[in-house]
């Protein structure tokens, strides 16, 4: 089952069915622990339903409402490779390798809803950046209450020539306006997602491919529920949050994302998240 918002209203996706919910109220309808036994209700009550032409006319909006998004870091081992090269150009020592076997994962605070865009939107990169690299990422919803409902494909926009630079610069690195996409929606599931999800990202420019590639969720270091048992230790949220748990595909040193690119980001049962940079 997934879970949309639209200029229009909240829709539900089941088995190739739509259904427009008459609940407006995005924030309190996401933070119900037992949210897929409920829209499976509401779907099966609801009149009121669509056609798959008529959903498409709809204008997709990110599928947030006041939830912050945080973000994890190096929990593929892929990543900890790069983000060991950066740190030993910075002089940074090993302290990545460090964070990877550690018990205690990287968590910080990716961006709040304003700084959040859709699918089929613009992301951007920033001006003072010479590297800059999207990092394609499984994004769980969690409700206020530190439950896992859904999943949603994230692409993590980050400089990578700023975190290089110095580790201490990293919310310059990933916190700005449109460093952070989600969408298109949001898988609602009971189950956690198997370990051979297939995660894959593709960048086109001018017509043509000039980077892709692909992992899974077995090269994960950390479950998400680990993640986000560390993430509610000391933190409250009120209407739920997002958590990025880090990215296995990293790109090569000699790519960095353009203006006019599109990136398409796709994760096996969820969905594509396609944006293009401003």
């Amino acid at each position: 089952m997934k879970l949309y918002k639209t200029q229009q209203g909240i829709v539900i996706e089941e088995a190739g069915d739509y259904v427009q919910l008459s609940i407006s109220d995005w924030d309190a309808l996401v933070n119900r622990d037992s949210l897929f036994d409920e829209l499976t209700q509401l779907s099966k009550d609801s009149t009121a339903k669509l056609e798959r032409k008529d959903f498409e006319k709809m204008d997709l909006l990110a599928p947030i409402g006041r939830q912050e998004v945080w973000a994890a870091g190096v929990t593929y081992l892929r990543s900890r490779e790069a983000r060991k090269e950066e740190a030993e150009s910075a002089g940074g020592g090993d302290f990545y390798q460090r964070v990877y076997m550690a018990d205690r994962p990287e968590l910080f605070l990716k961006a709040t809803p304003h700084r959040v865009v859709g699918h089929n939107s613009a992301v951007r990169i920033r001006q003072d950046s010479e590297w800059n690299v999207p990092e394609p990422e499984l994004t769980v919803l969690v409700t206020r209450n530190g439950k896992i409902v859904g999943y949603t494909v994230g692409n993590d926009m980050s400089s990578r020539s700023i975190e290089g630079e110095n580790p201490l610069y990293l919310p310059q690195a990933k916190v700005y306006d449109g460093a952070c996409s989600l969408g298109p929606g949001v898988f609602i599931s009971e189950e956690d997602l198997p370990p051979k999800t297939l995660i894959a990202i593709r960048v086109a420019r001018d017509g043509r491919v000039v980077f892709s590639g692909d992992t899974s969720l077995s090269q994960m270091k950390r479950s998400p529920c680990e993640l986000v048992e560390y993430l509610f230790r000391e933190c409250s949220y009120p209407d739920g949050c997002y958590l990025m748990t880090g990215t296995g595909i990293v790109p090569p040193s000699e790519f960095s994302l353009r203006s006019g690119d599109l990136i398409e980001i796709e994760i096996e049962g969820i969905g594509t998240l396609s944006n293009w940079v401003a």
